[in-house]
């Protein structure tokens, strides 16, 4: 698609839309505000179903002064309908603080009267305001030629090569004002708003891809894809009843110990089998304590020399006692 023109390329993906989408109108007597707070519900969402959170906005709450002073989770309550309520409610209840700041009131009646450029400026600044919001208002409530662009409409946009990444990031469809007229403008900005709409609740549609498929036949490769988890194996009846395999050695191990025969009491072998199965450190011990030679032959010359002590003295008493005895 890149040979082809942009506005070829926006003009077939109107014509494929308007096929499966009804265009839907823009009430053109609602206030600027409401406008402002119907787009933070819009966004990412059907038209029925962000009309349903807006009324039910307008009804439960006194005004939109008590919708501002109303915590987010009671406020998500009321959105649950919406894809992501906390985010829309996240949105509304900033927008209607930054607009209090600014005007101490929630009429924005006068920014009709002004000129376009310093109004898109004013509402581009003010907290809690999106592209899509901004360009709602200016498309809804101001007559301004902008079509409004939420991320649902981005990543369909890009499966179909009209954006790229960068583009995406940023939030904008270059040239989209310039490729589809102003007339056409309000048509084409509700029919893309479901195409994304839908995209977001569902990427993975079988009726998402026939319409990708239709405005790009090349974008097949790019179509999200669900991911498959890999299916644990069955486990059969061998698998059950085998064991593992470090207990199955351990079995072997033992079955050959029990199977060894053992020696017999009085033969050699039992008594090597004993002698070898001796811890070395026994051994060594042993070793530690036999004497050196040196020590050895002190102690035999220590022996020798007692002795010859002993046997002097069992002479000498000997002769003693025979002299002492008396002659006959």
């Amino acid at each position: 698609m890149a040979s082809v023109s942009r506005t070829a390329q926006f003009a077939k993906v109107h014509k494929v839309l308007k096929k499966s989408y009804k265009p839907v109108p823009v009430d053109s007597n609602r206030p600027v505000l409401e406008h402002l707070l119907l787009a933070c519900c819009l966004e990412d969402a059907h038209y029925e179903a962000a009309e349903e959170v807006f009324a039910a906005l307008s009804h439960m709450f006194f005004d939109w002064n008590e919708v501002r002073v109303t915590s987010i989770a009671e406020l998500c309550e009321v959105m649950a309908r919406l894809p992501d309520p906390r985010a829309a409610a996240n949105r509304l209840k900033r927008v209607l603080q930054a607009v209090f700041e600014e005007t101490y009131s929630f009429e924005l009646e006068e920014h009709r009267k002004k000129n376009l450029g310093p109004t898109v400026k004013w509402l581009t600044k003010l907290d809690g305001t999106t592209n899509f919001t901004v360009a709602y208002v200016v498309q809804a409530a101001l007559g301004g030629h902008s079509i409004p662009i939420d991320s649902g409409v981005l990543a369909a946009l890009r499966i179909v090569d009209l954006v790229s990444d960068k583009d995406v990031r940023q939030g904008v469809v270059p040239g989209l004002e310039r490729a589809i007229a102003k007339s056409k403008g309000i048509e084409f900005g509700s029919l893309v708003h479901q195409l994304g709409a839908d995209f977001t609740a569902n990427p993975y549609s079988p009726t998402i891809r026939k319409l990708l498929l239709q405005i790009n036949p090349d974008c097949k490769d790019r179509l999200p894809k669900r991911r498959v988890r890999k299916a644990a194996k069955p486990r059969t009846a061998e698998t059950a009843e085998a064991p593992p395999a470090e207990a199955a050695d351990d079995k072997i191990v033992a079955t050959a110990d029990k199977s060894s025969p053992k020696p017999a009491k009085g033969s050699r072998s039992g008594k090597k089998s004993q002698a070898e199965q001796k811890p070395a450190r026994e051994t060594d011990a042993a070793a530690e304590k036999k004497p050196s030679a040196a020590t050895r032959k002190r102690a035999s010359a220590k022996a020798k020399e007692a002795s010859a002590g002993t046997t002097s003295r069992k002479k000498k008493s000997t002769s003693q006692g025979l002299s002492k005895r008396k002659p006959r």
